[in-house]
């Protein structure tokens, strides 16, 4: 049996590291640029502008290679046939297996999404709402500093460098993170403690207020 087919094929998860570690420079470039691309253009343009521009640019580069093959047919007359015919061949439906799939993973986790937030806003834990109003409380400054696509290409951004960064400088000392778990967990133990006991209080002072069971 041949090597090629007993090989297995790379999980996309193996793909994705692939390309945020840019194993292959010329694969993440174009994907790197394109995203990048795609989002400038959708914080300086509406959706619809880009969608239609991209559109414009497939079809003018299509339409200008269709024309050239057929001329240049003509002239050597050539019966080569459609220049795109072993793409138009191919199916592009997708499996309605794969669509059940993630459909149910996407399910599961919009269900657990919902169940969260249920229990978030209606106090289910007074620590867990607290931090929660934290968080959110933080993120109005965030979005009072950054629109959702500038977080978007920042993101990107950071993905597509740091990883690389992170593998090429990981045993240089002088970028070498000096905290270790222990210590960070030693501070979050304490942040903890402190909430809890800002939490007791209230709970103290807050009339049928239940502090919850140890």
């Amino acid at each position: 049996m041949d090597n090629k087919d007993s090989q297995p094929s790379p999980n996309w998860k193996d793909q994705v590291v692939d390309l945020l570690y840019w194993r292959d420079v010329k694969n993440t470039g174009v994907v790197f640029g394109a995203s990048l691309l795609l989002l400038l253009s959708l914080s300086m343009c509406s959706i619809i502008s880009v969608l239609s521009y991209v559109a414009l640019a497939l079809l003018s580069v299509t339409i200008t290679f269709r024309i050239y093959k057929g001329i240049l047919q003509a002239i050597q007359k050539s019966d080569e046939g459609h220049p795109f015919k072993q793409y138009l061949d191919q199916d592009v439906a997708l499996p309605a297996e794969v669509v059940h799939k993630y459909s149910d993973l996407a399910l599961g986790r919009i269900n657990t999404t919902i169940i969260e937030l249920r229990r978030l806003f209606l106090v289910e834990d007074l620590v867990d709402s607290l931090k929660f109003a934290v968080f959110m409380w933080i993120l109005t400054y965030v979005g009072a500093l950054f629109n959702g696509l500038t977080l978007l290409i920042l993101g990107l951004i950071s993905a597509f460098s740091c990883p690389m960064l992170y593998e090429k400088h990981q045993h240089d000392p002088f970028l070498q993170i000096h905290l270790e778990k222990t210590q960070i967990d030693h501070y979050v133990g304490l942040v903890n403690s402190q909430i809890k006991d800002i939490v007791g209080k209230i709970q103290a002072k807050m009339p049928g207020a239940k502090k919850k069971a140890e």
